[in-house]
């Protein structure tokens, strides 16, 4: 029973997180698409054998899979959920089209729309990922403000770059690399991406302001929530006083100019990351997949539910913490789809740009090379993942255990 307990902990979150932010994911998709008159075969969340699937009266078949692990939509034509056109001459898919349901039925086909409506189509999706962050995280702080730590330095830990760069404490931390930093915990999360990297600085010191250049080192830390993580550390410690903390309070136009830029932020954050770790400056080992994604979402609500007096605040505190993270997973995601690979949106984005420079579609055979190679790397990803996350639980260290 405890397991079973146990693992609808982090499997409920889990699917509640992914399903809200693929679905809105295939919505941007799918709405556009119906705004230009687009014929819909199918709409999906998950993959693989339907557990629950119904048709409307625009015939669009809408479903649940049972591997909650994406979605898609299905234009009319398509020959799989990649879009790839199921004839390699698509002049000959279209005398099919204009013999079985007349000259009209074209217009109705993506494949035949113009190139700047197909693009807009796939674009919307990863666009809408962005949007679905803006209205969280601006919903959150419409609704319950922000506790926010100021960035005064209580301490500088001996020895550490702090102390050898020149902080000292009672310095106030007003910009970290040119950014505005408002509280402790915005100056910790940039700190921690930046391990190796000389990093400028200005505080606040005695009425003046003064520029200083310190570099995080990396450090092993372990928490509740993210298990144990490398990250950079500079060796400042806050006031730890609640009463130092301030609770600001946002009006919606203050809501959403915050959530605005909190979505900015942490795409920017997610792309100099990524862009570290391809280049190697970063151990591709803190990449996480699905089960990293399922442990944090069991993890983070149960922070949110600790010390809670009834079950009321329970759910409340967990249901917060678990639209946070459905944002920053959002984020990622739709940043994710936009990389050039074939497969994903960001390749139907790349051929598109090959089809308006050379003025021709890329050729049907190209295009499924293309999608196999994009979904050999995607594959390839997400076992990698699956590895670190396995590694993270600590699973063969168990199993070795077990059979040593």
């Amino acid at each position: 029973m405890q397991f079973i307990l146990t693992a609808l902990t982090f499997v409920v979150p889990f699917v509640l997180v992914l399903g809200l932010v693929v679905t809105i994911h295939e919505l941007g998709h799918f709405l556009a698409a119906k705004s230009f008159g687009v014929a819909i075969d199918r709409f999906s969340i998950g993959f693989g054998k339907a557990i629950a699937s119904w048709t409307d009266k625009s015939g669009v078949e809408w479903r649940v899979g049972w591997i909650p692990l994406g979605g898609y939509v299905r234009f009319s034509g398509d020959e799989n959920a990649s879009s790839v056109p199921d004839r390699e001459n698509l002049e000959n898919l279209r005398r099919e089209i204009e013999a079985e349901e007349g000259h009209d039925a074209v217009r109705r086909y993506f494949h035949f729309k113009p190139l700047w409506q197909r693009a807009i189509v796939v674009a919307a999706g990863p666009l809408a990922n962005f949007a679905l962050a803006i209205v969280l995280f601006a919903a959150l702080l419409l609704a319950f403000g922000q506790y926010v730590l100021p960035p005064k330095i209580a301490s500088v830990q001996p020895g550490s770059p702090a102390a050898r760069a020149g902080f000292m404490a009672g310095d106030l931390v007003l910009k970290a690399e040119g950014r505005s930093i408002k509280g402790f915990d915005e100056l910790a999360q940039l700190v921690q991406v930046r391990a190796n990297v000389p990093t400028d600085f200005v505080v606040e010191r005695a009425g003046r302001q003064i520029e200083i250049v310190a570099t995080p080192e990396w450090v092993v830390r372990s928490d509740k929530v993210a298990g144990q993580r490398r990250q950079g550390m500079l060796g400042l410690a806050p006031a730890q006083s609640k009463a130092d903390y301030v609770h600001l309070t946002y009006n919606p136009i203050q809501a959403l100019a915050g959530g605005t830029e909190r979505t900015w932020r942490t795409l920017e954050t997610t792309v100099y990351y990524l862009g570290r770790m391809v280049t190697g400056q970063v151990a591709a080992d803190q990449l996480s997949g699905p089960l990293g994604i399922a442990r944090t979402s069991g993890k983070v609500v149960q922070a949110g539910a600790a010390g809670a007096p009834d079950v009321g605040s329970m759910i409340l505190g967990g249901g917060v913490n678990l639209l946070q993270l459905a944002a920053f997973i959002s984020v990622s995601i739709g940043f994710m789809n936009l990389l050039p690979i074939p497969v994903l949106d960001g390749g139907h984005l790349l051929f598109y740009a090959y089809e308006a420079v050379a003025r021709r579609p890329v050729a049907a055979k190209v295009q499924a090379a293309g999608y196999r190679v994009g979904l050999a790397l995607l594959l390839g990803l997400m076992l990698f993942a699956t590895w670190n996350d396995l590694q993270q639980l600590r699973v063969f260290k168990i199993l070795g255990g077990v059979f040593s």
